[in-house]
């Protein structure tokens, strides 16, 4: 198959890159910075301006799966109004200028997976959440509901397949988020957030990058799926487990009000949550190779003692 993929550099996008490159497919990236970009190997760079469908279009029409992975990151502090309107826009635009290619194309690239995350449901306490719950009303939801909206149009074509990905919390030792919440637990600082009840929800990279081909390929696959494992935690049980794989000790709590001040409105991120389940990915018949969080943390910590 041949793929392109906006946002190919980064972390779920190089991973991804990397096992269709391994199984002989041919993978085109589209980036800001041809000469400087970090692909993989055997992919190849394109060049785009992130906002429109300019200087690409002949390769986008080759193409049988489409991936919108592109967005500025989230984890980056602080949240001000700069910031936010970077979050939005990087997103919104890049979705954009992939519904302006199948709007200029006359030969429209069959799958489009257009990426989001399950902060589109907002914080929950503990409901759990499925694909079928309503979006949230907070920031992070009103972005997600704007990246879904920017390429919605495609789904008008007939002949061409729309999946929406929302993607939890991705764990990999090396890169994401994962690291910067393992520091403190290797500082034997390691603790709850807040009241530590929020939820986790969470997948091993690798099951991240084997839902991605997984839905790229099931023809009855369309619309909204939680990219996640079957058994969320609270953040209590996660950073717990968390500090077993890394063989710290698990005794102090980081209060919430303190993570405010510090954080400001980004505190969101660690001290609220989903509850949320895979359910139209598991009546599928997806089936996770790390359902749990312990086992998989494990496997990303086995070949990575503690320091």
């Amino acid at each position: 198959m041949n793929i392109l993929i906006t946002g190919g550099s980064g972390f779920i996008g190089s991973a991804l890159s990397r096992s269709l490159l391994a199984e002989k497919h041919k993978v085109w990236i589209l980036t800001r910075d041809v000469t400087g970009a970090k692909v993989p190997e055997g992919a190849q760079a394109l060049g785009w301006d992130g906002h429109s469908s300019q200087g690409w279009l002949d390769v986008f029409s080759e193409m049988d799966v489409v991936v919108n992975l592109a967005g500025a990151s989230v984890g980056q502090w602080p949240w001000n109004e700069a910031r936010k309107q970077n979050i939005r826009a990087s997103r919104v635009q890049a979705g954009r200028a992939i519904a302006e290619a199948y709007r200029r194309s006359g030969k429209h690239p069959p799958v489009l997976i257009q990426s989001s995350g399950i902060g589109i449901y907002g914080p929950l306490g503990s409901q759990p959440v499925t694909e079928d719950a309503p979006p949230g009303v907070d920031f992070m939801a009103s972005v997600a509901k704007d990246w879904e909206a920017s390429t919605a149009s495609v789904e008008a074509l007939a002949d061409v397949r729309r999946v929406v990905i929302r993607t939890s919390l991705v764990l990999d030792s090396r890169l994401g988020v994962l690291p910067l919440m393992a520091m403190p637990v290797l500082l034997f600082a390691g603790g709850r957030l807040g009241s530590g009840q929020q939820g986790v929800s969470w997948i091993h990279i690798e099951d991240e990058v084997r839902a991605i081909r997984f839905l790229m390929d099931a023809p009855q696959a369309r619309g909204p799926f939680n990219l996640c494992s079957p058994q969320p935690l609270s953040n209590a049980e996660f950073i717990r487990a968390l500090a077993a794989a890394l063989k710290r000790p698990y005794w102090m709590p980081a209060p919430g009000f303190a993570l405010r001040l510090l954080l400001g409105e980004m505190s969101t991120l660690l001290l609220d949550g989903q509850y949320a389940l895979p359910h139209r990915l598991a009546s599928l018949g997806f089936e996770f190779r790390h359902p749990r969080a312990d086992e998989a943390l494990r496997s990303l910590y086995r070949a990575k003692p503690a320091a």
